[in-house]
């Protein structure tokens, strides 16, 4: 791979899930909005909002780079779980959640001069029944302020609180890498 890749994201796992694939890249972020139009199926959203961050990246660069963009949603049931507002609705969102079974989708958009590889990688993760107690102690200990659906898999609350994953564990961490890496070799 001889272009250079830029990383549109400011997550700091999805920056150490491209170095544990011993990936050199760097990281270029632009403010992007991220709602997506009503009535879009849910498994678009995340390439819609991922589409939307690598584009507004790729256009203040030359052209000649591979521009990586991603974005997680959570769903339970119908209804996409963004990230928490405030320790109130950390709680309230971790409180829906045990006990329950959610699905994680990652919508990645690779950008490489006109070319585009778009995905979304989904996984099922189900919960254990959570205590008040420990979803406080999460909370309070991990502020989860930055993660869709208030946790994040690899910090405590994920190995206590989760039962079982089917699917990618990385693409719950934020970005399917293995998926991502195949992409980048059809690239090359």
């Amino acid at each position: 791979m001889h272009k250079k890749i830029i990383l549109a994201s400011g997550s700091p796992r999805r920056k150490t899930l491209l170095e544990w694939a011993e990936v050199s890249f760097e990281v270029i972020v632009q403010p992007t909005n991220e709602s997506y139009p009503a009535g879009l199926a849910i498994e678009e959203v995340p390439v819609y909002i991922a589409r939307q961050k690598a584009v507004a990246v790729a256009s203040g660069l030359s052209g000649n780079e591979i521009v990586i963009a991603a974005d997680t949603v959570v769903v339970l049931g119908d209804e996409i779980i963004g990230k928490p507002t405030s320790k109130e609705d950390a709680m309230l969102i971790l409180s829906k959640l045990s006990g329950a079974t959610h699905r994680v989708i990652t919508g990645v958009v690779i950008l490489d001069g006109n070319h585009e590889t778009a995905f979304a990688d989904s996984t099922t993760v189900h919960f254990h029944v959570l205590t008040a107690e420990q979803i406080e102690f999460y909370v309070d200990k991990y502020k989860p302020y930055d993660k869709a659906g208030a946790y994040a898999i690899q910090e405590w609350i994920g190995v206590v609180g989760i039962k079982s994953v089917e699917g990618d564990f990385y693409n719950v961490m934020g970005l399917p890498v293995s998926r991502v890496m195949q992409a980048l070799q059809q690239m090359s």
